[in-house]
């Protein structure tokens, strides 16, 4: 299976780069300067589960693919969908790795529903100053599937591609459904840490209990309007999350924050909100507060 990786930071860097160590046909979809320093140092993996460094990774595109994993920024989703669009044929799949669930509705409109799965990546990923990958805990999965919840061959075909390559892949029959759960979390931890600028283990030290509950539960309930309503164990591991006591844990918008960079608000917090069936006060609070932001950072040079 030829495999396209679009973008080499984080996700796409450490998913496409345990692929590449696992002898798949990956090639890394990258931006000139991103390109160009993977040719003098090669990509370079730090994590617990093993080092790589995989000199001269692939990054010159050719042909049509039959599986692209889509790992951007969503407010880079515009961008990427023009830079696949020359390599994506009438067989191939795309599972995109974005969080939120509006980067569907515009790869439906573009490629068509047939061709986009839906796609979870469980992972804590960062780019060093060096551009080498850090792995900063034990997740690395991605679960993927049909959004209709069909077995299909090709989803079965995708699991085999991407099964033995030190990582998770996961093939579910609710994969939107696992999307929603993880957006529930995200949404929570992003609205609370921004507005709080905290970590969840400093806003339970203040008071903050109560707090990060009702932020959860907002998140929960437009789940719940949705038709999506998070399983049971899975709101148990999440209310541990975001109320434990000395965690350390921001949501990665809370670090675009504090570096002055763009954000996922609109992605993450405004699609959620316009999603709403009830009330969402405080996740309107935090989507006010990181518009307010990112306006004061367009007039600020």
């Amino acid at each position: 299976m030829r495999i396209l990786v679009l973008g080499a930071g984080g996700i796409g860097g450490y998913f496409g780069g345990r692929l590449l160590q696992a002898g798949r046909d990956v090639t890394f979809l990258v931006r000139p300067a991103r390109a160009a320093k993977l040719a003098e140092t090669g990509l370079v993996i730090k994590s617990p589960f093993g080092d790589a460094m995989l000199p001269h990774p692939p990054t010159v595109v050719k042909g049509t693919y039959d599986l692209v994993l889509l790992s951007c920024k969503a407010y880079d989703l515009d961008s990427a969908i023009e830079s696949i669009a020359p390599v994506v044929g009438a067989e191939t799949a795309i599972v995109p790795l974005l969080n939120g669930m509006r980067h569907l509705d515009v790869l439906d409109q573009r490629f068509g529903a047939h061709r986009v799965l839906g796609g979870v990546a469980i992972a804590a990923l960062t780019l060093d100053d060096a551009g080498q990958i850090l792995h900063l805990n034990k997740n690395q999965t991605i679960t993927f599937g049909e959004r209709d919840g069909s077995p299909s061959a090709r989803a079965q075909a995708i699991e085999s591609a991407l099964g033995g390559a030190n990582f998770e892949a996961k093939l579910s029959e609710q994969i939107v459904l696992e999307m929603w759960e993880k957006w529930v979390l995200l949404a929570t931890l992003a609205a609370a840490t921004c507005l709080m600028r905290a970590s969840v283990g400093d806003i339970i030290a203040a008071g903050g209990g109560a707090f990060m509950t009702s932020m959860l539960n907002e998140s929960i309930a437009i789940a719940r309007h949705a038709g999506y309503p998070p399983r049971d164990p899975v709101l148990e591991r999440v209310r541990g999350i975001v109320t434990a006591e000395g965690s350390t844990l921001t949501a990665s918008m809370l670090r675009d924050v504090e570096r002055g960079s763009l954000t996922e608000a609109d992605h993450i917090l405004g699609d959620l909100i316009r999603r709403a069936g009830g009330d969402s006060q405080l996740l309107g609070l935090a989507y006010l507060h990181l518009k307010a932001y990112e306006a004061r950072r367009a007039r600020t040079p």
